[in-house]
């Protein structure tokens, strides 16, 4: 039988800056999706196909998920 792994007692709670980080990551995640769905509606409003279309998809992600996971990690770190 295979040696059990030993767990740390007592459990070590993650420290402030891996909330931060926990937070930042979740932020991007949240925002992204939203940037996916408002960028694909906006850049079908106004006419973009093709490469031009995923193009201001992705901007519009990148913009989005940046933006939400700063806003995230600053609230994550005052909760520190």
């Amino acid at each position: 039988m295979a040696p059990r792994a030993r767990c740390r007692w007592p459990w070590v709670q993650p420290s402030c800056f891996d909330r931060v980080k926990m937070g930042f990551v979740m932020g991007c995640a949240v925002g992204m999706a939203a940037g996916a769905l408002f960028g694909t509606f906006s850049c079908l409003r106004i006419g973009m196909r093709g490469r031009e279309l995923m193009g201001g998809i992705g901007k519009t992600m990148m913009q989005s998920g940046g933006t939400f996971g700063t806003f995230m990690a600053i609230g994550m770190g005052i909760r520190c």
